[in-house]
């Protein structure tokens, strides 16, 4: 593991950011695993190819929260460069950095557009050990390999050999669907970085430039604002999303492991969004199940 630095105390120190014990969502949990049945994904997850999670934040005092394969880690391919999002605002924070057009550029290109060479120049001026190190700090936990792991950046994009493989699986670029949900849950509630580098992550995180799963599913909302970052390498897809409309907020993410994966999150981003937002059971089968257009028959 990477050593914990033990300098200044961090920002928001004595506290774990999204503390979700006890969030667990029994009826809720029964409609995400109904959805998934419905669209002919059990088999998927039950071979561990597919992981989600829901996290309804409309209520700050009682976040609702419903996945499967929550903690399992997989492969997420461009998703972890939301790690080094966070550890530049962490630097930009702490003052061992400073926002210039050129880094400030690159941050949203990071993001907005997956540039391998953006995310390579940022993270290089964050330092890659201090990226795990502050996934690991105490008071953010989103890599825990005590409990399952979590959001491991330990390799540039491209070419370049990993510097530090996570401890439990190995991967290079890796999270669970969990620890991503609660990422997005301190960036609503603005418990990771101050208020100004919140402002920093949140537009770099809006307006999405690239245009497939979850982006896709929903785009015949215009009045939601989004905050996301997608990844994809070979079969490996990822989804990740902060969804805020008319006064309610809530976080969806998937990861899969299937040349289907794009088209699951598409198809999925529909009926997660009348979950969280409470519209009738009855409406949700907006589209046709995803069994009968993509997922074929049973191996």
């Amino acid at each position: 593991m990477v050593a914990l630095l033990l300098a200044a105390a961090p920002l928001g120190a004595g506290a774990e950011v999204c503390e979700l014990d006890g969030a667990e969502d029994a009826a809720l949990q029964r409609q995400l695993t109904g959805l998934l049945d419905w669209q002919g994904l059990t088999p998927a997850v039950r071979r561990g190819e597919l992981a989600v999670s829901l996290l309804v934040l409309s209520d700050p005092d009682r976040p609702r929260l419903a996945q499967v394969n929550g903690h399992r880690m997989m492969y997420a391919a461009s998703l972890p460069k939301i790690a080094i999002l966070l550890g530049a605002a962490v630097a930009l924070d702490e003052g061992r950095m400073v926002l210039d057009p050129t880094l400030e550029q690159d941050i949203q290109n990071m993001i907005r557009y997956s540039c391998n060479e953006c995310s390579n120049r940022v993270l290089e001026r964050v330092g890659p050990e201090h990226v795990l190190e502050v996934l690991q700090r105490p008071e953010f936990h989103f890599y825990d390999a005590e409990h399952g792991g979590g959001l491991w950046l330990g390799k540039p994009y491209g070419k370049a050999p990993a510097f530090h493989r996570d401890p439990l699986a190995g991967l290079s670029h890796a999270a669970t669907t969990f620890q991503v949900a609660r990422f997005y849950c301190g960036l609503e509630f603005g418990e990771l970085v101050s208020p100004e580098q919140t402002r920093l992550m949140r537009k770099a995180m809006s307006e999405p430039g690239i245009q497939h799963k979850f982006v896709k599913g929903l785009a015949g909302h215009d009045d939601l604002q989004m905050f996301r970052k997608s990844g994809t390498w070979r079969d490996f897809h990822a989804d990740s999303m902060l969804v805020e409309v008319d006064g309610q907020a809530y976080v969806m993410v998937a990861l899969a492991r299937s040349k289907l994966g794009s088209a699951w999150m598409e198809y999925l981003a529909e009926p997660l969004h009348r979950l969280a937002t409470s519209v009738p059971a009855a409406n949700i089968a907006s589209k046709p199940a995803l069994a009968k257009v993509i997922v074929g028959p049973a191996p």
